[in-house]
């Protein structure tokens, strides 16, 4: 992701294999500015654009800082997200956060082989251990990714949801995971934060009977990102051998860093 200048944004896929899901972000962000919903606003250009065997989409500034909004209208934003009927006019995928069954599994090679082998099991697990929980929740439009960190305050004081990578059709219980999860394991979120999160939103997951394996998965999936990007430096290769090892070992995830 790259500043232009005070207003505009650019954001650079690594390869053209990520057209089509840029594709679907735009067409997201469209499709929100249309209905009025508060979300990063896609520039009105002819895009994505191909350059140099990248994919790059542009897009307007939220705020010239980064701000992240209070945790209230992180709920509000996704109260109202999926309050929203499924548009017609946008081909959303079906939630699958961990692929389907029989699909490839990531190669991992800058873990250890123990933390690599562990955490490739445990994607196998989830993938087929998610769609058999019992969800409650109305299936429907869901942000993908939802949490305090795709939430940011507006240079004029309103909350704008942003990352449209992941929208999908699905669990909604998946838009919930995150919050619940940085309250209870990890500590980012204080009580307090919380319970004006599940006022807001209207519900509490961690009262859910699938709250502690759906937990399990979304720490999955936040390791496994970051373990894809294990190579990058030293402090992303440390930081993903500790949460595996914490997954694997049931060590606490309380001093896991944010990224």
């Amino acid at each position: 992701m790259y500043r232009i200048d005070s207003d505009f944004i650019g954001r650079v896929a690594p390869d053209l294999t990520f057209r089509a899901n840029a594709e679907r972000q735009v067409r997201v962000a469209r499709w929100l500015e249309r209905i009025g919903f508060p979300a990063t606003r896609a520039l009105p250009v002819e895009q994505p654009i191909e350059a140099s065997g990248r994919v790059v989409t542009l897009w307007g500034s939220v705020c010239r800082n980064d701000v992240y909004a209070p945790i209230g209208d992180v709920a509000r934003l996704i109260r109202d997200l999926h309050s929203l009927d499924v548009p017609s006019d946008i081909d959303l995928p079906a939630l699958r956060p961990f692929g389907a069954p029989g699909d490839q599994l990531p190669a991992l090679p800058d873990l250890s082989a123990v933390n690599s082998a562990f955490l490739r099991e445990r994607i196998e697990w989830a993938r087929e251990a998610f769609p058999l929980l019992p969800f409650t929740l109305p299936r429907g439009v869901i942000h993908g990714d939802a949490n305090v960190g795709n939430v940011l305050l507006g240079d004029d004081g309103q909350a704008v949801l942003i990352d449209l990578d992941s929208f999908a059709v699905g669990a909604r219980e998946w838009d919930l995971i995150q919050t619940a999860l940085f309250h209870d394991r990890l500590g980012w979120h204080t009580c307090e934060e919380y319970r004006t999160f599940v006022e807001v939103y209207g519900y509490d997951l961690t009262t859910w009977e699938g709250y502690s394996a759906l937990a399990d998965m979304r720490e999955i999936a936040m390791t496994t990102w970051l373990g894809r990007k294990a190579g990058e430096s030293a402090a992303t290769s440390e930081e993903a051998e500790k949460r595996i090892t914490a997954i694997r070992t049931g060590a606490s995830r309380r001093d896991w860093g944010a990224y």
